[in-house]
C-alpha cells in the first residue's frame, strides 16, 4: 500500500537525497548546490536548494542559520516568480517558528503557504503546511480545532500512499489520544506508525513512533525497562540522521520513564541532559518541559519545597507565555504531585 518514503523538501538537483540522508550531508550538499546555482543564474534551483539548507539547519538546531537560509530562498523564489517555491520557504519558516515557540507567527507563515501552495498547484506542499498548522495547534493543546484536520490529512495520505504523512498524521493522532488519556487507541496508533515507517524505510518518523510507545508503555504498564529499550533503539536513528531536536526530546522522554519509575538521580541527570541540548537549539518548549522534570526530579531528592515552589510559579508563567495549554496544566498536576500550595495568589491574579 505504501512506498518507500521520500523527503520533498530535497528538491532540484537534491530529489536524489534520501529521507534518511545524515543532515550533516543534506547541508553540505545543498550548500554546495546553492552556490553553483547562484553562480549559474538558476534563481529556481537556487530556492530550492536553499529550502535544503534551511531545513538541514532547523533540524540540526542551528536557529539563526535556519531563519537566515529560509528567509533567502523565499526571496529568491519571489525574484524568479515560482509559486511553489515560495510556499516552500514560508512552510520551513513557519515551522521553524513553531520550533522557536513563536507560535503566532508560526500560525501566519504555514497559512500563507498553505494558500500560496494551493494557488500554484502543489498539494504537496499544501498539505505540509496545513499539517504544520495541525501540528501547531497540537502543540498547543488546542486539540478540539485541529483534531479534524489531523484526521482528514491522514486519509489523504492515506489515499495517495505517502508513508511519510501517514506515519506524522498517525502520530499526531496518537498524541492527542495519549495527552487526554486513551492510552489503547494511542499505543495501536503508534504502533501502525511504527510499522508503516519501518517499511517505508522512514526512520525518523520511526523513530519519534517509538518514543511515543516508550512513553504509553512507561505510563500505562509500568513497563521502564522495556520503555528504555525503545528510546535506545530509536536514539540510534536520531544520532545517525544526525537529528538534534529529536534526540533532545527523547532524552526528555527517557527523564520521564526515569522518574515514574522512581529512579529520581537517574531522571535529573537525563532532565538536565536534554536542557542543555534545548538551550543549545535555542527551543524553548523543550526547554521548559526539561526545566519542569528536573524540578520535580530535584524535589523528589531533598530539594527545599519553597525553591520547587517558586521554580513552578516562573514555569507557570512561561508556558502561558508561549502559549502552551497542555504543558501548562502540567505544572498544575506537578503541585498536587509534590503536595504544594496552589500557584501564587499574585501570579494568577495576573494572569
Amino acid at each position: 500500500m505504501y512506498g518507500k518514503a521520500f523527503a520533498p523538501e530535497y528538491q532540484g538537483a537534491l530529489t536524489t537525497l534520501s529521507v534518511n540522508s545524515s543532515l550533516t550531508d543534506v547541508l553540505a550538499a545543498g550548500t554546495e548546490q546553492l552556490r553553483a546555482a547562484e553562480r549559474a543564474g538558476e534563481r529556481t534551483e537556487a530556492a530550492r536548494s536553499g529550502l535544503a539548507v534551511a531545513e538541514a539547519h532547523r533540524r540540526l538546531g542551528q536557529v539563526a542559520d535556519a531563519d537566515r537560509a529560509w528567509k533567502a530562498s523565499y526571496r529568491t523564489a519571489r525574484e524568479a516568480g515560482d509559486g511553489a517555491a515560495m510556499a516552500w520557504a514560508l512552510w520551513s519558516g513557519g515551522t521553524l517558528a513553531r520550533q522557536r515557540g513563536a507560535f503566532p507567527l508560526a500560525w501566519r507563515l504555514l497559512r500563507l503557504a498553505a494558500e500560496l501552495g494551493g494557488e500554484s498547484g502543489d498539494i504537496v506542499v499544501r498539505g505540509y503546511s496545513l499539517a504544520g498548522m495541525a501540528e501547531t495547534g497540537r502543540i498547543q493543546g488546542d486539540y478540539e480545532a485541529v483534531t479534524t484536520l489531523h484526521e482528514q490529512l491522514l486519509a489523504e495520505a492515506r489515499k495517495r500512499g505517502e508513508a511519510r504523512h501517514t506515519v506524522w498524521a498517525l502520530e499526531g493522532i496518537a498524541q492527542i489520544h495519549r495527552n487526554t488519556g486513551a492510552y489503547d487507541t494511542a499505543y495501536a496508533l503508534f504502533e501502525e506508525a511504527a510499522g508503516i515507517a519501518a517499511g517505508a524505510e522512514d526512520r525518523r518518523g520511526h523513530a519519534w513512533a517509538l518514543r511515543g510507545l516508550a512513553d504509553i508503555v512507561s505510563v500505562r504498564d509500568g513497563d521502564s525497562e522495556r520503555a528504555l529499550e525503545l528510546l535506545t533503539e530509536a536514539e540510534a536513528s536520531c544520532r545517525a540522521m544526525k537529528l538534534s531536536g529529536a534526540l533532545a526530546y527523547n532524552h526528555k522522554m527517557r527523564g520521564n520513564v526515569l522518574y515514574r519509575a522512581e529512579r529520581y538521580a537517574e531522571a535529573r541527570d537525563v532532565y538536565a541532559q536534554a536542557l542543555a541540548e534545548f538551550e543549545e537549539m535555542s527551543e524553548p518548549r523543550g526547554r521548559a518541559l526539561s526545566r519542569l522534570g528536573l524540578a520535580k526530579s530535584l524535589a523528589r531528592l531533598g530539594r527545599d519545597p519553597d525553591e520547587t515552589a517558586a521554580e513552578l510559579d516562573e514555569l507557570a508563567d512561561l508556558l502561558d507565555g508561549i502559549g502552551l495549554r497542555h504543558a501548562r496544566q502540567m505544572v498544575e498536576r506537578a503541585r498536587t504531585e509534590l503536595g504544594l500550595a496552589p500557584a501564587r495568589v499574585g501570579a494568577e491574579a495576573a494572569r
